[in-house]
């Protein structure tokens, strides 16, 4: 089925010169490229993504995908062809985590958003296609392995892991609750364990709990727990939890459900009240 079809990008081959960080500048791109992509289909997505021409390019190979992937789908369901893309706009600083797909149809762009602020990420713009629809899931190393280059960092090889285990890891949890529902969450979890830093499974467990709550959302234990095991693994990785919280912030105008929470709808609720005050207001100029 399309829907499990895991044929993008799980890692970047550099066959061409990196640039330094210095040489990137606000609006600067670089691209990644399947390798098994035909030279027409390449010369059309880099048209899609209003690429330069000097663009700097990043080869994505399979047997990538498999190294970063296999250890959390089957091989069987990755492929044997690397064909998806994207681009990566360096944003201005304090803009945040934008994103953007085409053909892509079971990974969210909340998705893509909450696991890049895991693995480091912040402020640029991302653009992921393929010329296919695929399911979406091997996009995320191939966009971090690019991101090393514009910010010339490197990201822990565990926390590039952990960043592809919570996307898939939310992609099915987006199958029994919703897509939308899924991203939220996630991203209410890891806002709450910035702000409290829980200390032990009851702690975190109560989190996921309140913010499942609050987003009306139901967890069966089977999900329960798959959720604690992957925020333990996450609380255990050399995460800045502090920028989390901050790029969390940045970015809840792009997850929806957000106006849902607790305190989305506080301020829905303040937003209410002021209209009614002008209106009150207005009404007493003509009594």
């Amino acid at each position: 089925m399309k829907k499990f079809l895991i044929l993008l990008m799980a890692a970047i081959m550099f066959t061409f010169p990196i640039q330094s960080y210095a040489d990137l500048a606000e609006g600067d791109m670089i691209v990644t490229l399947g390798e098994n992509l035909s030279a027409e289909q390449k010369d059309s997505l880099l048209g899609e993504m209003n690429a330069p021409k000097d663009v700097q390019i990043v080869t994505v190979s399979n047997q990538e995908e498999h190294q970063y992937l296999g250890k959390y789908v089957a091989k069987s369901l990755i492929g044997t062809k690397a064909i998806s893309s994207s681009s990566i706009t360096i944003a201005p600083k304090g803009a945040g985590i934008t994103v953007k797909t085409k053909n892509i149809n079971w990974v969210t762009d909340e998705m893509f958003v909450n696991a890049l602020i895991t693995a480091g990420v912040k402020d640029a713009n991302i653009y992921i296609t393929a010329p296919i629809s695929v399911s979406g899931t091997a996009a995320l190393t191939g966009i971090i392995k690019a991101y090393e280059i514009s910010a010339d960092k490197t990201i822990p090889e565990e926390v590039k892991q952990a960043a592809n285990q919570e996307m898939v890891e939310t992609a099915k949890l987006g199958d029994s609750i919703g897509e939308k529902n899924a991203a939220a969450l996630i991203a209410k979890v890891k806002e709450e364990i910035a702000k409290k830093k829980p200390k032990n499974d009851a702690e975190l467990r109560s989190i996921i709990e309140q913010a499942a709550k609050e987003l009306n959302i139901t967890l069966t234990e089977e999900q329960m727990k798959r959720l604690i095991d992957l925020f333990n693994k996450l609380k255990g990785l050399d995460i800045d939890w502090n920028q989390v919280g901050d790029q969390l912030n940045k970015a809840k105008d792009r997850i929806p459900k957000f106006l849902q929470s607790e305190e989305g709808q506080g301020f829905l609720e303040k937003l209410k009240q002021f209209f009614i005050s002008l209106i009150d207001a207005i009404k007493s100029l003509f009594s």
